[in-house]
């Protein structure tokens, strides 16, 4: 199947057969935990996480990019891409819906406060632009690829950034490609909240996972049960080296310059998508958002348990998991289009509301809106501009 006949497949309504509501059901789920990780608060008055903070932050992400590997394997005929001509429709497919969604996260993070919302947009289109050699690859050769990923890319990150300079962090906008294009790479690809170099794991593993038979249930319930384990044994693994090991000895010891408050939320809540480079011990944590290895084997983990459990409940037939399912799914159709209105409001002066009824009104709004979208319309805006533009350009790739 080309790229372009694979586009068409996927763009088919949320109830035809070629359609896999568990997977936009997961979708929605992570749209819902990016939406919490924004609207409410992550920790206490004491600087210890919330129960939103422990279930959303870092895991919705993790989800979020999984499930992009697993979208490009539909884009693509969920097989690997084979013959000059599919290359390069391929490769002009994903060029171009990487362009329309870098524009996008780049004109939105120019209007968004770093410190209500993190844009994950600009990342996205990066992960489009370095799926286009994954894409060419066999299945056995992404999982391998994704396990020595996970645990390489990481140690060359620490490498590599001890001599860089120190990341902005501000939300990359598009006056960084003209005020300063150096750093607006360095935080895309390397240093930023969501490295997408450190995420090509997370969309190895989609990929594969996409090319997969997703309706057996044998493969959702492995899903389901190798993810728990994986994830588990990740946190596992990561106590062990800090307590036992040492190792949280070790980075206290080599993190006087920061200060106490700090170093705690960096080893609970987080960091901004990398750990300080002072020692190699940082490595053994698995805190969100640190991509280390074991934080990208525990946040894998999650994703595949997540959306196994939503393959899993594509067989059960009750009318009460109808009524909850088919909204999350029509809102997970439409992630682009309701997480850019998700960053916008929360930037605009309609957003009037206190953390946990503002994040209400969203999530009513966003399933309600996706049901009556889906219904009348069928794909969401945004979805058919990036969608369009993929299609044009593998046409104009490979003409006939």
């Amino acid at each position: 199947m080309t790229a372009t006949a694979a586009h068409r497949r996927v763009s088919a309504p949320a109830d035809t057969p070629g359609r896999v509501l568990g997977v936009d059901a997961a979708r929605g789920i992570a749209l819902l935990g990016m939406m919490a990780v924004h609207a409410l608060y992550l920790t206490d008055e004491r600087g210890e996480e919330t129960w939103v903070g422990t279930i959303a932050t870092g895991n919705a992400a993790a989800l979020f990019a999984v499930l992009a590997g697993v979208g490009i394997a539909f884009l693509t005929g969920r097989a690997r891409v084979r013959g000059a001509v599919d290359a390069r429709r391929a490769a002009a497919s994903l060029t171009a819906r990487a362009l329309v969604i870098g524009v996008l996260g780049l004109a939105v993070g120019g209007v968004t406060d770093p410190e209500v919302a993190t844009v994950i947009l600009a990342y996205y289109a990066v992960l489009f632009l370095l799926a286009i050699p994954l894409v060419l690859l066999p299945t056995r050769v992404l999982v391998a690829g994704a396990v020595l990923g996970a645990a390489a890319i990481p140690v060359v990150s620490h490498l590599v950034r001890g001599h860089l300079p120190p990341p902005d962090l501000d939300n990359p906008s598009l006056s960084w490609l003209v005020t300063d294009p150096a750093e607006l790479v360095r935080e895309l690809f390397l240093t930023g909240s969501y490295p997408a170099l450190s995420w090509l794991p997370y969309l190895a593993v989609g990929l594969a996972v996409g090319r997969a038979p997703l309706r057996s249930p044998r493969l959702a319930a492995g899903l389901t049960g190798g993810g728990v384990a994986l994830a588990a044994a990740a946190s596992g693994v990561s106590a062990l080296l800090l307590g036992p090991g040492g190792g949280l000895a070790r980075i206290t010891a080599a993190s006087s310059a920061l200060d106490p408050a700090d170093l705690h939320e960096i080893l609970t809540v987080g960091p901004d998508g990398t750990t300080p480079t002072t020692t190699w011990w940082w490595l053994a944590v698995d805190t969100p958002h640190s991509s280390t290895p074991l934080d990208l084997a525990r946040t894998v983990g999650i994703a595949l348990a997540v959306l196994g459990v939503m393959l899993l409940l594509d067989r059960v037939r009750h009318p009460a998991l109808t009524a909850v399912r088919a909204p999350l799914a029509a809102a997970g159709a439409m992630t682009l289009t309701f997480y850019t209105l998700h960053v916008l409001f929360l930037s605009s002066p309609v957003d009037v509301y206190d953390p946990v009824p503002g994040y209400v009104v969203q999530v009513v709004a966003v399933l309600l809106l996706g049901l009556a979208w889906r219904a009348s319309a069928g794909r969401g805006p945004l979805e058919t501009l990036a969608s369009a533009a993929g299609a044009r350009a593998a046409r104009w790739a490979a003409p006939g």
